[in-house]
């Protein structure tokens, strides 16, 4: 009986009676959405604190900065490995579906979309090093904290074993304790699920969506096959464990990134489950995991190569080899360095357009069900970060 009633169960429960109670009770549905912002807080509230924590005792547990160097370089290999068989999936489909071809949807308005810095490596490189560590703290620059972790774990290896096993100690009882935390607030997702999607659901209506139906589906068929074709075949050579016996195992955590359109959010669940019930070493699941939820974008990546072809169809412009080619380590390279949080795949879309000369106002035209994608493409995300976790698990003693 406990089983039928665990947290899993009752979270997507949950979700299947949002959308229903959001499409018959839209005012109840508009009011009860601080339940889910008190969700979210009490989330973001563990983040910041869990990721410096996670990285500094996974580096400390490592024990040597040639471990570090091996985990790192696996970690990193894998993130750009999985981001660009995203993006190839994303432009291949895109080209064989041509959604948008001769369509522009009527009734979507073309809101002002911000202007986002041309992109450069020299401006992602900085970007990367906190000036100020703790403005970087309170700011939530998730990965320039996850930097300042790094140099600080790395210089702690190097003092006298007496303090460091002080600092270790002390970090490693902080970092039980924000996991405890998390168990906590994990309690409550079956609540906050089902706010926010019947809130999203009374406000944005399900009608827009049938105007869009083509791109959207083209966005989530490659989503599902980055899922479930692309990220197993890696597992089942790499990793030699079963994938989607694992996906069962952590589905708590892709139903609230679901839910929550965010990696940031789901973070302390995906670092618990990815320990408790995938079986990955503390140290790599503390080091991996919050490094990919800030630059490990697959599903945002996939999304933002079929949405520039998607527009760029909408306006009648016929991209050529080369242009694609920019598309693809434009995309590659920008969700690097994307936030971790709901909607700032729609900011690293302007960088992409602008790369190929795409018209930025083409934003406009997909907003209205970006929403919806970015609860997708970010449940892809995390389940591309929890499959690095258990790859990468394996090539670390």
């Amino acid at each position: 009986m406990s089983r039928i009633f665990s947290i899993e169960n009752l979270t997507l429960l949950s979700l299947i009676l949002a959308v229903f109670f959001g499409i018959y009770f839209p005012e109840i549905a508009q009011n009860i959405k601080i339940f889910g912002d008190v969700f979210l807080s009490l989330l973001k509230m563990i983040i910041v604190p869990l990721v410096f924590t996670s990285v500094f005792t996974a580096i400390l547990n490592l024990e040597s900065i040639s471990k570090f160097k091996d985990l790192g370089l696996k970690a990193f290999l894998y993130y750009l490995t999985t981001t660009a068989m995203a993006v190839v999936t994303g432009l291949i489909l895109v080209n064989l579906l041509m959604p948008g071809k001769g369509e522009k949807p009527d009734g979507l308005k073309t809101p002002e979309i911000p202007q986002a810095e041309e992109f450069s490596l020299e401006r992602l490189i900085l970007g990367l090093i906190p000036q100020n560590p703790f403005s970087s703290f309170a700011q939530g620059e998730v990965l320039q904290i996850i930097v300042f972790a790094i140099f600080i774990a790395l210089a702690a290896l190097t003092i006298d074993k007496f303090k460091q096993e002080i600092i270790k100690n002390f970090f490693e009882g902080f970092n039980d304790a924000l996991i405890k935390l998390t168990k906590w607030v994990i309690v409550l997702t079956p609540i906050g699920v089902f706010a926010l999607v019947s809130y999203l659901i009374a406000e944005a209506g399900v009608d827009i969506l049938l105007s869009l139906w083509k791109y959207a589906l083209t966005v989530v068929v490659g989503l599902l096959i980055h899922a479930f074709i692309n990220l197993p075949l890696i597992a089942f050579i790499f990793g030699g464990y079963n994938p989607y016996k694992y996906f069962v195992q952590v589905r708590e955590a892709l139903l609230l990134a679901f839910s929550t359109a965010s990696s940031a959010a789901t973070l302390p669940v995906s670092i618990e489950l990815a320990q408790e019930k995938g079986k990955v070493k503390k140290e790599v699941a503390g080091f991996v995991l919050p490094l990919g939820a800030t630059i490990n974008m697959d599903g945002t990546a996939l999304y933002e190569s079929i949405a520039a072809v998607y527009i760029a169809n909408i306006y009648g412009i016929d991209l050529s080899i080369s242009q694609m080619m920019v598309i693809f380590l434009t995309v590659t390279l920008a969700s690097i360095g994307a936030a971790a949080i709901p909607g700032a795949g729609l900011i690293l879309l302007t960088l992409v357009l602008g790369s190929v000369g795409i018209p930025l106002e083409g934003i406009g035209l997909i907003i209205a069900v970006d929403r919806f994608l970015d609860m997708v493409r970010t449940s892809i995300n995390v389940w591309g970060d929890l499959n690095g976790a258990k790859i990468i698990d394996r090539f670390v003693k």
